[in-house]
């Protein structure tokens, strides 16, 4: 690769761009461009890739129509701006899949924007409304105000039962379910993949730790560039649609539940006044000895006894996916070994089910293996009793929200873990969503 001079493939077309959409136009000021050879390419017949920080062009960029290099760069400037390439590692570090078909996800979303905003693409290309159609048979008249890229990776690789395969399995274009159609539709229209998975290219590639800031930035740049594009009235700053897959800069859900729930566990000392402290006792024997007065007593500290307990309750009626029921279930089983708690398990819809103890090594499966009858009503209250006869440090309830809550538990913590933006607030306790 040629990582030193500014791109002489993509110059006439990003002048092009900066004139026709403005919006994307300030956009690719904030991205590399460079010139590289085919062979550098993540797949074969990419014209243009990029790693986060550096768009790429192949010299198969420049036998492009004019309209159609325009297209094809602002496809990468939005890739870019989206911050689909670290959203790919990260959501691939999450589930263990390989991030083709988030690449396939990300693609008919940015496609389908610059479509809409009356931008040329090299035909054929993946777009978000026949992808819907033809994998999971949804059509909506304004899909990119609902599916943003993690969602659609998601909904693809679990519905009809599949979940997810790692990059490659199968074949291309094999498997069943959403995910082989979405390959097999995705290969019809030339799909190429264009997210360098691997930050090859970069220098100073950000790595996890730094993703949050990144698109904390990115946010603010898209919401300047939007503006500038609505005041031109052209480009995606036109668009009369909300972008749901503008990145956003809070937690993922995992780091908000595994602090939440070790906090809860976490079991600290408690006074004790039958175990004063020894300066206390060291001040008595002083006063006794001097004639002096006995100071205040001070209370110690109560040695921590037991082991803590947690108490995780799943309704077998709701309407999480069978990926994100893993990853739920893992960090669970994470929190467990970690802290040393004890796991309980209360599958439940109007009544309670039973109670399993997790034991063993292998948490993850064991909860993801027990018999949900799914379907029916859901009742908080029998679950939540339940739950709190068994003394545990907090309650972990995996649920949609739509049932009766009942009373509290007392002064239990309650952490309810919801597969989507939560529809309505519970009376108590804290509410975690997996939709991220």
């Amino acid at each position: 690769m040629n990582g030193a001079a500014h791109s002489r493939r993509a110059s006439a077309a990003l002048r092009r761009l900066a004139e026709d959409d403005p919006a994307l136009g300030s956009l690719a000021l904030w991205v590399a461009h460079r010139d590289a050879e085919e062979d550098a390419a993540p797949e074969t017949g990419t014209l243009a890739w990029t790693d986060g920080r550096t768009i790429w062009y192949a010299p198969g960029f420049e036998r492009l129509g004019d309209h159609e290099q325009v297209g094809l760069a602002a496809h990468q400037v939005l890739h870019v701006a989206l911050c689909h390439p670290a959203r790919a590692r990260g959501l691939a570090a999450r589930l263990g899949t390989g991030e083709r078909l988030f690449n396939i996800a990300a693609d008919a979303i940015v496609n389908e924007t610059l479509t809409r905003a009356g931008h040329a693409l090299p035909r054929p290309a993946v777009l978000l409304t026949p992808l819907l159609a033809e994998t999971l048979n949804e059509r909506e008249p304004a899909p990119l105000a609902r599916w943003d890229a993690e969602a659609l990776t998601l909904a693809l690789a679990t519905a009809e039962g599949r979940t997810g395969a790692r990059e490659g399995e199968g074949g291309r274009g094999g498997g069943g379910g959403a995910a082989g159609r979405a390959e097999r539709h995705a290969a019809a229209e030339g799909f190429r993949r264009d997210l360098h998975g691997d930050g090859q290219g970069q220098r100073g590639a950000p790595d996890a730790a730094n993703d949050t800031d990144e698109r904390a930035e990115w946010q603010g740049r898209i919401a300047r560039a939007l503006a500038a594009g609505r005041a031109a009235g052209r480009g995606i700053g036109a668009l009369q649609t909300f972008l749901a897959d503008i990145p956003r800069s809070d937690l993922p859900w995992e780091a908000v539940l595994r602090g939440l729930v070790t906090r809860a566990v976490q079991q600290r000392p408690a006074p004790s006044f039958q175990r004063p402290t020894r300066r206390w006792i060291a001040g008595e024997a002083d006063a006794r000895a001097r004639g002096r007065p006995v100071p205040a007593f001070e209370a110690g500290l109560a040695p921590v006894g037991g082991q803590p307990r947690l108490a995780v309750a799943i309704d077998c009626s709701t309407s999480i996916d069978e990926a994100r029921l893993a990853l739920f279930a893992g960090q669970i089983a994470g929190i467990g070994r970690r802290t040393g708690a004890e796991v309980h398990v209360l599958p439940f819809d109007t009544a309670v089910l039973g109670i399993r103890q997790m034991r063993g090594t292998s948490w993850e499966a064991e909860i993801r293996n027990l018999p949900f009858a799914r379907g029916g009503g859901t009742d908080f209250a029998p679950v939540l009793a339940a739950a709190a006869a068994l003394r545990p440090s907090a309650i972990v309830v995996l649920t949609d929200l739509d049932a009766p809550f009942g009373p509290p538990p007392g002064r239990l913590p309650v952490i309810w873990a919801v597969p989507a933006e939560p529809p309505r607030t519970p009376p108590f306790g804290r509410v975690v969503s997996l939709a991220r």
